[in-house]
């Protein structure tokens, strides 16, 4: 009954491969460019958590928490949050790991923060991006994979790209969120004082937003998080190797003991990096 709808169908997958190809050709100069800069961010963070001693590493992630929170309780979690994780002998996969999530963090946040900031000031821009946010965030992540591979080969930069793309509608909702919430009486005062917009914006509605805007890095970190496993199927190393050799294997006590760790990786950045609105 429904083979004349069937005979006529709408040719969304091919449409979609012609694209890749055509990109694929025509702007391998940019994929090659972005690929080597990606590259280069991504061995420059591996050299940094790498090359100390890993004791001086959670030293500085201690402090770090600190700093942050001005609490011992968050500090002291991270400090037998990675000293569990050196014990368990997963110190270079979560390195690895902790090196794709800032990456990722580095590119969300920078492409994530300003966009939402010009959506917060655009509202009509906002409606008619919102169902590409809904499709980046929905659409399956192996999806993305399969582009990615063919843009930029196997290894880190495709699982960085494919994350980058997953997560990057977090902070661009929570800033658009947080600067376009901004009280309208705090609005009214900065004008009537003279501010410029350029003002308003860095002296008003950043710093009401602020508590927004970490909760969309807390979240771009904890998806990014989430990503680890996909990510090494495409060559991405990191705490999502063992998973996936213990799938391989049946596995079932590397598969829980890499699992967990994971699960120690992301309560340890959810408690360093957690802000609230006093």
């Amino acid at each position: 009954m429904l083979d004349w709808l069937t005979a006529n169908k709408i040719p969304v997958g091919k449409i979609a491969g012609q694209i890749f190809k055509w990109l694929e050709v025509k702007a391998a100069f940019f994929f090659d460019g972005l690929s080597a800069a990606l590259e280069w961010l991504v061995n420059a963070i591996l050299w940094v958590l790498q090359s100390p001693h890993p004791l001086v590493i959670v030293a500085a992630f201690t402090a770090l928490t600190w700093f942050l929170q001005r609490s011992w309780k968050p500090a002291a979690l991270t400090l037998l949050g990675f000293l569990f994780i050196i014990n368990q002998g997963y110190w270079k996969e979560t390195t690895e790991s902790l090196t794709l999530i800032l990456c990722s963090c580095v590119v969300c946040m920078g492409v994530g923060v300003p966009v939402g900031i010009a959506f917060a000031h655009r509202p009509r821009a906002y409606a008619w991006m919102r169902p590409v946010l809904d499709l980046m965030q929905t659409l399956p992540t192996f999806v993305y994979l399969i582009p990615a591979i063919v843009f930029f080969g196997l290894g880190m930069v495709p699982g960085l790209i494919a994350t980058v793309i997953f997560v990057v509608p977090a902070p661009i909702r929570l800033t658009h969120l947080g600067v376009s919430s901004t009280p309208q009486p705090l609005l009214e005062a900065a004008q009537a004082f003279g501010a410029t917009p350029r003002q308003t914006l860095w002296k008003v509605e950043l710093p009401y937003a602020l508590p927004q805007i970490m909760a969309g890095l807390n979240q771009t970190i904890m998806l990014s998080l989430s990503m680890v496993v996909i990510a090494a199927l495409v060559g991405a190393n990191g705490l999502g190797v063992p998973v996936v050799r213990a799938l391989n294997q049946v596995n079932t006590a590397k598969g829980f003991e890499s699992g967990f760790v994971i699960v120690v990786v992301a309560i340890v950045l959810d408690r360093m990096l957690r802000m609230e609105r006093k």
